[in-house]
């Protein structure tokens, strides 16, 4: 029996060195994994997060254009109203002893003023109803998450009550 260098190869085991017949490499053997199959389900489940997150998203925008329409239909409502600020007319050929001004001046202004103020009070009405609308909101999602705390059995009357329900679970 002939002895082939090409055969053999060396091998350190912790400093104990011998020769043995050379083994045959898998990598040459069987043919690489297929990546196909893997890269489309990581394909598939990234498709999924990201359409997951579209949603998310698109329903925030959603709440944030409601919120915009509405500050803009408030804005539009308050500038609608006649902001028009008047000075006094002053007559210089009816002018009484003190150099005062018209009585219709006073008028005029005093109605300007109250057209603001009406204006003002129809903004804040308006703000107060949004307010009333996003805490009964609010309030109304605060007790459906507390529902399911409240409906556990240890809030039972009795502790016999409690200890058998705990028992049946």
């Amino acid at each position: 029996m002939e002895i082939n260098d090409q055969d053999w190869e060396l091998v350190n085991d912790d400093g104990f060195i011998y020769r043995r017949p050379k083994r045959i490499r898998p990598e040459f053997t069987d043919p690489p994994p297929d990546p196909e199959p893997e890269s489309k389900t990581r394909a598939e489940r990234k498709k999924g997060l990201l359409l997951k997150l579209k949603t998310k998203y698109q329903q925030e925008i959603g709440h944030w254009e409601l919120l915009s329409n509405t500050l803009r239909a408030l804005n539009e409502r308050t500038q609608n109203q006649p902001v028009v600020a008047v000075q006094p007319v002053v007559d210089d050929t009816a002018s009484d002893l003190d150099g005062g001004l018209v009585g219709d001046g006073y008028q005029e202004l005093a109605g300007t003023l109250l057209a603001q103020v009406e204006a003002q009070e129809a903004t804040i009405n308006e703000i107060s109803r949004l307010c009333d609308a996003i805490e009964a909101f609010c309030d109304a999602e605060e007790q459906r998450l507390k529902q399911p705390f409240i409906d556990l059995p240890i809030w039972e009357s009795s502790p016999r009550e409690l200890i058998t329900s705990l028992l049946e679970d």
